[in-house]
């Protein structure tokens, strides 16, 4: 007796923990079903995927939707529409929001807003303060909790915890590996007279390496006392790669698309404030540091770090512009166009964009295309020749910082939980996103 399944994916090249090869996939539902040649078997629908890459659902680890407080600039619908439409199947959300995630109410809202209201799947990270830390151990086991966010030095928001003692409280209390902005806040404000008016050039300067490293190595140094766990976002530094090639028993890291490709000073003199982050974009010296990281396997995973404001807000002069640039729809492009450059195998991003979130924060059911998985997968034509623009851009910010770059390899179907969400450049599914569940946060 043939199987019969709801969708089968046809002939697609399917890369995995395990290989890469030429298989069918079997949808049941939510889940996949089977994996492997399914010539004989029936469904009710089958999708031809003869030429194309069949990934695990691309999972982006950092992003800022700005909802609630900023939907001028972004919401949950729009900014996971902006998700899907190029290829990340899930995203975890930051707390830097107005008002901040740090309740287990503020926490709720987000979850209620989310559900069927994103494209993809979601998870939000709380955020750490002095104020809450009685609380955290509990909140970070809340259903659709990525985790514990600290900022040791200030960014986007009112989120700021910068002193050692304050942080040691936090690692007391908590039990997940914990993400953190490493840039040491002390440093920053000694530094605040090296900005210079109207020059975004300057950003680097005051927001310097040794700003970035310092953070980091406080952190490791609190995280062995403590014997916990520490992811470090968007490393920006060559010298943050070396120092955390030896202390992979606590800290894990993340690099972001931007500090792979873009480098100082040719960014900020094509793109002004649009290419302002934090931490910065640095010299080529620096994005060669990452790369190496990547190589070597010292990075873990990526992440967008998503963060959009207008263009009208992106336009005031140095520094009284916000940093920030939007991300999540062009991680999938950029990467794919750096492993047709030879930057890294196509394993190596799957890793870095599915097995390795999987891996780091313990989630359930996502990260590999195995059956009993989620089926979540990213479908890419590594051959199609695109350029990326800011009509592309689902984001409600409406813009990128790769408007006009031509990119190799483009995202050409989102599969969340086996429904077909995008397609060929179209959103073909309403949104029915759902709470992404970790191993330490099962019950629901």
């Amino acid at each position: 007796m043939s199987q019969k399944f709801d969708t089968i994916l046809k002939s697609g090249t399917v890369v995995n923990q395990d290989g890469e090869g030429v298989r069918d996939i079997g949808i049941a539902g939510d889940r996949i079903a089977a994996v492997g040649s399914l010539g004989s078997a029936g469904a009710g629908q089958i999708i031809d995927c003869k030429g194309l890459h069949i990934l695990p659902g691309v999972i982006d680890t950092q992003v800022h939707f700005r909802e609630p407080g900023q939907t001028h600039k972004e919401d949950l619908e729009t900014g996971s529409r902006s998700a899907v439409m190029g290829g990340v199947t899930a995203v975890f959300e930051m707390p830097n929001t107005d008002p901040l995630t740090i309740t287990e109410q503020t926490f709720a809202d987000k979850v209620k807003r989310g559900r069927h209201r994103m494209h993809g799947d979601f998870a939000f990270f709380i955020g750490g303060t002095r104020e809450n830390v009685q609380d955290l151990a509990d909140l970070e086991r809340a259903p659709g909790c990525a985790g514990v966010k600290v900022f040791i030095g200030s960014s986007t928001g009112a989120l700021l915890v910068e002193d050692d003692e304050s942080l040691r409280r936090i690692f007391k209390v908590i039990h997940r590996r914990a993400a953190f902005h490493a840039e040491d806040e002390y440093r920053l404000n000694q530094r605040k007279h090296l900005r210079i008016e109207g020059d975004p050039h300057s950003h680097p300067v005051w927001r310097d390496e040794v700003a970035a490293l310092m953070a980091t190595q406080r952190l490791v140094s609190l995280a062995h006392e403590t014997g916990k766990r520490i992811h470090v976002l968007h490393i920006s530094t060559k010298e943050e790669i070396e120092f955390l090639r030896d202390h992979k028993d606590v800290a894990s890291c993340e690099a972001t698309p931007h500090h792979l490709t873009m480098a100082a000073p040719e960014c900020y003199e094509r793109l002004g404030t649009r290419a302002q982050m934090n931490p910065p974009v640095r010299d080529a010296g620096h994005r060669d540091g990452i790369w190496r990281g990547i190589e070597q396997g010292i990075i873990d995973v990526l992440g967008s770090d998503h963060a959009p404001h207008t263009l009208e807000e992106k336009a005031k002069a140095y520094p009284a512009s916000p940093s920030g640039m939007t991300g999540v729809q062009t991680l999938v492009p950029l990467m794919l166009d750096h492993v047709n450059a030879g930057k890294l195998s196509l394993a190596r991003l799957v890793d870095l964009t599915s097995a390795g979130p999987a891996r780091l924060f313990n989630i359930a059911m996502k990260g590999r295309i195995a059956a009993g998985y989620d089926a979540d997968f990213t479908i890419v034509d590594l051959k199609r020749v695109e350029t990326i623009t800011n009509k592309w851009i689902a984001s409600r910010a409406g813009w990128t910082p790769y408007d006009g770059v031509k990119v190799t390899g483009w995202p050409v179907g989102t599969f969340v939980r086996g429904r077909r969400v995008m397609w060929q450049g179209e959103l073909v599914t309403p949104s029915t996103g759902e709470p992404i569940r970790f191993l330490e946060t099962l019950k629901q």
